[in-house]
């Protein structure tokens, strides 16, 4: 589901990523861990191509990502990125939408679906992340494990192939962030590719498959947990 071949990554001239190379199976799901200013974050963001890199090749969900993709590459990104979600450490919803709203509005604008269906399909994940009640309500109406949890909603709306979850915990006091692991852990029973940057040791030895500490700009060990 994703290969990645050297890549290599800089920083002016600091090298932040240094000839990285991993294959993810379908179904895994990698805990990324290690020191902060590793490279673990900016790893995530070259998977799809949130930041571009310098050396190398990703291959992920079917999509070849290279050095020096733009504009004329647009419409290539975009498809790749309807089957690649991504959840951010501080949820970044639209705080004028609803949790509703928010969760339909990439469906509808990227994949032309009409507000029913979008509509249906939100209330579905809503109650899938435990959240049925709360359609109606406005970011700011949330608790941020709340927050949290419409967010990866509206990732898993564009069905996604994979997942990528960039410290989801890590602005959450310990009983949102439970609500929000016990969300992916369960995607993880699943089958969801994920890959996921924290620093909560337990959900690595509970849910991951694989362990990837990062250090340096580097997979400095690739650890397996469980077949």
């Amino acid at each position: 589901m994703i290969s990645v071949r050297s890549l290599s990554k800089r920083h002016g001239a600091r090298l932040v990523l240094e000839q990285v190379s991993a294959e993810v199976a379908r179904g895994e799901t990698i805990a990324v861990v290690g020191p902060s200013g590793g490279g673990k974050t900016t790893l995530l963001r070259c998977l799809n191509y949130l930041e571009s890199f310098d050396e190398g090749e990703v291959v992920i969900a079917g999509t070849t990502l290279r050095p020096g993709m733009g504009r004329r590459d647009a419409a290539l990104l975009r498809g790749m990125r309807t089957r690649v979600g991504m959840v951010f450490q501080h949820f970044n919803l639209f705080p004028h939408l609803t949790a509703l709203d928010n969760i339909t509005l990439a469906p509808r604008v990227v994949r032309g679906a009409g507000r029913i269906s979008a509509e249906l399909k939100a209330r579905d994940l809503l109650g899938k992340v435990g959240l049925a009640d709360r359609a109606g309500a406005y970011p700011h109406e949330l608790s941020g494990g709340q927050q949290q949890r419409v967010a990866i909603a509206r990732a898993l709306a564009q069905q996604p192939d994979v997942m990528l979850f960039d410290e989801p915990t890590s602005a959450l006091d310990p009983e949102m962030r439970d609500e929000v692991m016990a969300v992916i852990a369960e995607l993880a029973r699943g089958g969801m590719t994920m890959l996921v940057v924290t620093h909560e040791v337990q959900f690595a030895r509970d849910i991951a498959s694989r362990v990837w500490v990062i250090d340096r700009g580097r997979i400095a060990e690739d650890r397996r947990l469980r077949p």
